[in-house]
């Protein structure tokens, strides 16, 4: 590209096309280079991870594509809380800063953000970021029953984790003489800095073969165009004022409500929550970072799910929550399994908006909000260890199609490889199947839920981590959809353990798990007939259920 062209920030279609992608196609890199470097399971095989490429002012310019979509729009707000703390001009070549500072950041201790300045001929010219879920982080492991934010673990305010390239042994030390797994938290950490590094490298190319010497005009072009895509798609849904509200079971008495107003003014697009429940002193708070994510990100799925995203795209849309609310906490508020409160934003305001673009919106998802079992103790060797199983419900459906079976929203963390898991830890999955009957009838059905079961082999008891919900209130269905199933969990000699609490398991013991389906869409009796039958075929309902919700002889 000749100077001219550069110095003008004007970029012909085809040639910003072919930039944006490659852009893209550098955090995915980045991505790829994490995962195959990465210690620990929750990393390499359950993806809860992601990658961003920012410019200079810490804007996304673009995101990995199969990444965690809330660390993708939180990790540009860290990157400012950095610079605020390391100005712009401080920062040296193999810096590297992190942190995990739920209010900074992803809203959780487990998560750790990683960013590194991206120098080209000696000019700061962007920053490369990652986030990834740790092993551990010391404290209660991942749990929803702690009462303030001291208990969840090792709590890490912004520091150098490289200076110039060089470890800072000292941070190094502090962080691994705090957590359990030492090695894979250390293994992480540095996955999360080569893959930074492989994405500075890739932009250095990149601006080598463009011929650009910075970033800043191609940055604007690009975030200006994701930001005219999203407004003109919030032009499209009529102004107005749309409310709908959501329960969740909560913790013991202190159930979840949600009050959700979004509020539509042409190409602007706000989400109010005023009337949402107070924070409470368990795990379940949902910080602003996150609840922004949550929110932001479900509107892009429904308004513009075809433009890339980057910085622009969430500019349009404004969120608010009154503080002291469960979604915007003070500190220190516990907010340990902020994925059970803020996974369920979705489904509120699909709900809202399906008074105004019914077609454009799914019902309520049983795999929101994601349900976990964290086991931790010691293997036969006696080597210790820590093993998440992730698994989802299902998806609610959608205005043309059945919802997707056990499949994760508004997450996407994948569920790995059960050899894996079962090659790392003690303990045996012995089913692993759809569960019949667990998606909402409709014209469309929800996606199914799946059962789980899951065998003890240690010599010890293990220590036992649920975080889920569903139990009391499930995905509830649209337009007449019905609703999904609710979840359910128990042990083998029949007890039923708290749904929000650490307890232990036995050796020898079962743990069975069943996930909530999603809400149907639309009248049920609008159903085809041969998707029925077809249904009890595959086993997905039961004959009494055709006959019971679609009047099926």
């Amino acid at each position: 590209m000749s100077d001219s062209v550069s110095d003008h920030d004007t970029f012909d279609p085809v040639t910003l096309e072919i930039f944006w992608s490659r852009l893209i196609s550098i955090a995915d890199e980045s991505a790829a280079a994490l995962l195959r470097t990465s210690f620990s399971t929750i990393v390499r095989e359950s993806n809860d991870f992601g990658t961003v490429l920012m410019d200079a002012n810490g804007d996304s310019l673009s995101e990995n594509t199969g990444g965690i979509p809330s660390f993708s729009g939180i990790l540009p707000r860290t990157l400012k809380h950095f610079l605020a703390k390391y100005p712009k001009e401080t920062w040296k070549p193999g810096d590297c800063v992190i942190t995990n500072d739920p209010w900074l950041a992803t809203g959780h201790l487990p998560d750790i953000t990683v960013a590194m300045p991206i120098f080209h001929n000696g000019t700061l010219v962007g920053f490369s970021g990652s986030i990834a879920h740790s092993p551990d982080i010391g404290g209660s492991l991942w749990s929803a029953d702690c009462n303030e934010l001291f208990e969840e673990g090792l709590r890490i305010l912004p520091i150098k984790f490289l200076k110039e390239g060089e470890p800072n042994e000292d941070v190094i030390e502090m962080i691994l003489g705090n957590v359990r797994l030492p090695d894979q938290v250390l293994g992480d950490l540095n996955a999360q800095v080569t893959a930074n590094q492989v994405c500075g490298r890739r932009l250095n190319e990149f601006l080598d073969d463009s011929q650009l010497s910075d970033l800043s005009g191609l940055s604007r072009t690009l975030q200006g165009r994701a930001e005219t895509a999203m407004r003109n798609a919030i032009e499209e849904v009529p102004d107005g004022v749309y409310r709908a509200t959501l329960d969740a079971d909560g913790f013991d008495e202190d159930e979840t409500h949600i009050e959700c107003a979004v509020t539509v003014e042409g190409s602007d697009l706000t989400i109010d929550y005023t009337g949402t429940s107070k924070q409470i002193d368990r795990g379940l708070n949902t910080v602003m970072n996150y609840t922004y994510a949550y929110s932001a990100y479900p509107i892009k799925c429904a308004l513009d799910p075809y433009t890339p995203r980057n910085e622009g795209s969430y500019r349009p849309v404004k969120v608010t929550a009154p503080e002291g609310t469960i979604l915007n906490p003070r500190y220190p508020a516990p907010c340990n399994a902020r994925q059970l409160t803020g996974h369920l934003l979705a489904g509120v305001i699909y709900k809202a908006l399906a008074q105004a673009i019914p077609d454009q919106v799914i019902a309520d998802s049983g795999s929101a909000p994601s349900m976990r079992a964290v086991f931790s103790g010691t293997d036969r060797q006696d080597n210790r260890f820590s093993q998440i199983l992730f698994a989802s419900g299902g998806v609610g459906a959608c205005p043309h199609k059945d919802g997707l079976s056990t499949t994760a929203f508004p997450t996407n963390s994948g569920a790995g490889s059960i050899e894996a898991f079962e090659s790392v830890s003690p303990l045996i999955v012995w089913r692993k199947e759809f569960r019949t009957d667990s998606g909402g009838a409709g014209e469309f059905r929800g996606g199914l839920g799946q059962e789980c079961e899951i065998e003890v082999r240690s010599r010890e008891p293990l220590r036992l981590s649920l975080l889920s919900d569903r139990w009391r209130h499930p995905a509830t269905g649209i337009l007449g959809g019905q609703d999904g199933a609710t979840s359910e969990i128990s042990f083998s000699d029949g007890t039923i353990p708290h749904q929000k609490s650490r307890t232990s398991i036995g050796a020898g013991m079962r743990l069975h798990m069943r996930y909530a389906g999603g809400g149907g869409y639309g009248n049920p009796a609008k159903r085809d007939r041969d998707l029925v039958r077809e249904d009890v075929r595959n086993g997905y309902i039961s004959a009494e259920a055709a006959r019971r919700d679609y009047g099926l002889d």
